[in-house]
């Protein structure tokens, strides 16, 4: 999935804001936009809150975005971002796997999505493909979708996973990481009774008997998804 070549050096060059918050990554990817010759980057934050706050300020052609955020969730930020009046193109950079968040992110209102074990010209390769408004996940992520879309009325089948929303996955994602309630609810900026209900939703649409198996189930898919990147 490959865009046409950069543009000569004389072409202005499109501004990059990055959104992660481990600073080795933002260093990483901020030193490899920088030596391209359309583009830069204008800007870079670690939280939800402060990366929103400077993207309205800044207003960038394109937010690199991780899913994982100090203060809670990029898929959030993505959504609150639609808001905006004029809001930047958006890739996701995320070490989660893509065929379980890949729809979510571009439902939320991202372009594009790269997981970070890719070689690092796919990276650029994304963000140009996603400023000329076209559409960069993996082939084999977009041939699962479109089966999704055909297959739909003739195969009812639904997996549990895909059943949860957007807010119930985060939910469920960081009870996997090993993280209690309060601290969900403080991440995500709930209450910690409305995170026992999103609790309560999940183990009935994944059919658990309790907050024990609950967790456990959490875990080991956290665990799977670390050994799949």
């Amino acid at each position: 999935m490959m865009t046409d070549a950069p543009p000569s050096v004389t072409t202005r060059r499109h501004r990059v804001f990055l959104v992660d918050d481990h600073p080795l990554v933002r260093e990483w990817l901020g030193s490899l936009i920088e030596r391209q010759p359309d583009l830069a980057v204008c800007g870079q934050a670690e939280t939800s809150g402060t990366a929103y706050e400077a993207i309205v300020r800044l207003q960038p052609d394109v937010a690199v975005v991780d899913l994982s955020l100090e203060d809670g969730s990029g898929l959030e930020l993505i959504k609150q971002l639609q808001t905006i009046p004029s809001p930047p193109k958006i890739l996701v950079l995320s070490m989660h796997d893509e065929a379980m968040y890949a729809e979510r992110v571009l439902r939320a209102g991202a372009t594009g999505y790269v997981m970070k074990r890719s070689a690092t010209g796919r990276v650029i390769d994304a963000i140009r493909q996603v400023l000329q408004g076209r559409l960069y996940i993996s082939e084999a992520v977009s041939e699962k979708m479109a089966e999704k879309f055909v297959l739909a009325r003739t195969q009812p089948g639904v997996s549990p996973m895909a059943l949860l929303s957007d807010r119930e996955m985060e939910v469920f994602q960081m009870i996997g990481q090993g993280l209690e309630n309060r601290r969900i609810a403080e991440m995500l900026h709930l209450s910690p009774k409305t995170v026992q209900v999103y609790c309560g939703r999940i183990k009935e649409k994944l059919g658990l008997d309790n907050a024990t198996a609950l967790i456990g189930e959490a875990v080991r898919w956290h665990e799977h998804q670390h050994r799949t990147i």
